[in-house]
């Protein structure tokens, strides 16, 4: 019998990310393999199925999920990928076109390539549907939020999976008032009660909220009309501007990595590092309001999981809410690194979007 797998596939704009996931002899699943491949488009697709076609030889793929960043207004949970699907979320590339593209190519290039298997998109904005109105709401004209303008928060997979494994890492927190920090290149919080997302950092687009590596996060709209009136760029010009060179990389004008700016003496990379971690405190600060209350902080994403020194200045300008640092398990990063005594907790919890990715696809396609 034809051992059976799961595929899925991370699109991003310099790699490729999967994960391949076998069904046993009971019926259960079990992760066979995860990595990334360098590059993009089908040239990285390709050499990613040659890799497992070698190695899984006459293996049966029984479906694909894919992490697509925008799902629009429409869907609240995963979709199976149909013509009329992924023409709608071509739709959606121009809100998120450092991501959509590269999303929906390998959705086109694996459907050349495995003919006949289904594949699935999750979406990172799914997780956030059912929020109140009032925060996902913009203030502008009716005829405007009804071309489908509103907030519409990302990073969702990577938070469902932080709110599915709080009942286990951290019990006493996983139905109370938790902001989780999803801290890496892009960088988002979001405000969770009992386990459901109450609001975000992100909103309409993936350049809202925090400053992350090359995006500025929140910025005042007049700046945008002064890019256009005043300094005369093109459309092209802007969104080259706010998507690829703005953020720590604009600040520091060194670069957009968190590593290379902590290691630097130069002052414009201090200023980079202060801002990052002056924003990050603001918005947790507003997202408490928002909760009435916090109980916990969860840091997640390659620099929350990674970064001691990151992790323990967010936590020092947050002081007031009643967190208190545990240095010694901040250094051994976590899980709780929170001083016993604090009244609010803080705890490192390692995301993984492509579990929770197999998870959805394995429930749409009813395979256990």
């Amino acid at each position: 019998m034809a051992r059976e797998y799961l595929l899925v596939l991370n699109a991003g704009s310099s790699n490729l990310k999967f994960g391949v996931h076998e069904r046993t002899g009971s019926g259960s699943w079990q992760t066979a393999d995860r990595g990334q491949v360098e590059g993009t488009g089908k040239a990285a697709l390709g050499r990613l199925l040659e890799s497992l076609r070698t190695r899984l030889d006459s293996a049966r793929i029984l479906g694909v999920g894919h992490r697509v960043v925008h799902g629009g207004p429409g869907h609240s949970g995963p979709a199976v990928i149909t013509p009329a699907v992924l023409a709608e979320l071509h739709g959606l590339a121009s809100l998120a076109p450092l991501h959509q593209p590269h999303n929906l190519a390998a959705i086109e290039a694996l459907g050349e390539q495995l003919s006949g298997v289904p594949q699935v998109a999750c979406f990172d904005t799914s997780f956030h549907r059912g929020q109140p109105a009032v925060a996902t709401v913009v203030p502008l004209p009716g005829e405007i939020r009804a071309a489908g303008v509103q907030r519409y928060g990302f990073h969702g997979l990577s938070y469902e999976y932080i709110a599915s494994v709080l009942p286990e890492v951290a019990p006493a927190i996983a139905h109370g008032r938790v902001i989780a920090a999803h801290l890496g290149s892009g960088a988002s919080l979001c405000a969770l009660r009992d386990g459901r997302s109450v609001d975000s950092t992100f909103g309409f687009s993936p350049l809202d909220g925090l400053c992350m590596g090359t995006r500025p996060g929140t910025l005042d709209p007049g700046i945008v009309l002064y890019l256009f009136q005043a300094l005369g760029l093109a459309p092209g010009q802007v969104e080259d501007l706010l998507y690829t060179r703005s953020g720590l990389l604009g600040i520091s004008g060194i670069s957009s990595d968190m590593r290379d700016l902590l290691a630097s003496e130069d002052p414009a990379a201090k200023l980079a590092v202060d801002y990052f971690v002056y924003r990050a405190a603001r918005e947790i600060g507003a997202l408490a309001a928002v909760l009435g209350g916090v109980d916990a902080l969860v840091f997640t994403g390659g620099m929350g999981e990674n970064s001691v020194e990151i992790r323990s200045r967010i936590l020092a300008a947050s002081a007031w809410l009643g967190l208190g640092l545990d240095a010694a398990a901040n250094q051994a990063g976590g899980p709780r690194i929170s001083d016993p005594a604090s009244r609010v907790s803080a705890w490192v919890i390692p995301t993984n979007e492509e579990l929770l990715i197999a998870r959805q696809t394995r429930r749409l396609l009813g395979l256990g």
